[in-house]
């Protein structure tokens, strides 16, 4: 998929934008460690994904939220937060308590005792980024996070995102536009397998159309790089 590909993330957050096929997904799991490159590295600071003394390091500094969260039978919420932690390597009593820390973040503090296939789509996307934080992540990496969600539910992930991300790094694929100026730092386009742009919000939204109006200018600076038609 990828040749010669070289991007360096910035701190803060970042969203990745790309058409279908463009190579988000598999530039996220090379990313959290889920893919291995064929060549070169993919690092964090000076933790390497594939080096086997810091293998174990980079994964428990990386959080990921894949496209689609699952409710884990049998399990309550923080028992399945907590779960998340114990498997990144946290003891069960760090596991316990950072979980209900964790859900405090994302607002689902009251709903810790509740059977985790009770929840809605909304919360169970929640619990998820809760996973991510459970243990103290450095960067925490999302894959279509609002796809599905009504927008109502979008609204409360965008007042959970912009909480979170004081504290931790985030890059997050989306193809949606809406909310960029509101959450992003930094953007990235990637399209089959190249980076078409890599800048700041304001760099990618003077790339709209002058006649465009102010809602629909990050739709119109995709478009442009793309080659699509808004």
């Amino acid at each position: 998929m990828f040749r010669d590909l070289t991007v360096e993330f910035q701190p803060g957050t970042t969203v990745l934008l790309g058409p279908n096929g463009a190579g988000k997904s598999t530039l996220l799991s090379l990313i959290v460690g889920l893919l291995r490159p064929g060549a070169g590295t993919v690092r964090i600071g000076r933790l390497v994904s594939h080096a086997r003394r810091t293998r174990s390091r980079y994964r428990r500094s990386v959080g990921w939220l894949p496209q689609r969260v699952m409710a884990m039978p049998g399990l309550k919420v923080r028992e399945q937060v907590a779960y998340a932690g114990w498997l990144k390597g946290l003891n069960r009593r760090d596991a316990w308590a950072n979980a209900a820390q964790a859900l405090g973040r994302v607002g689902l503090g009251e709903l810790a005792e509740r059977p985790s296939k009770t929840l809605s789509g909304g919360q169970l996307r929640r619990v998820g980024i809760a996973q991510t934080l459970v243990h103290d992540a450095k960067l925490v990496v999302m894959d279509e996070p609002s796809a599905g969600l009504d927008p109502q539910q979008r609204r409360v992930l965008r007042e959970v995102l912009n909480g979170v991300a004081g504290d931790v790094d985030l890059l997050v694929s989306t193809h949606q536009t809406e909310d960029i100026s509101d959450i992003y730092q930094q953007v990235v386009v990637l399209d089959h397998g190249v980076v078409r742009f890599h800048g700041g919000v304001p760099e990618f939204m003077a790339l709209a159309q002058p006649n465009v109006e102010l809602s629909r200018r990050a739709e119109d600076a995709y478009a442009q790089l793309i080659g699509a038609e808004v």
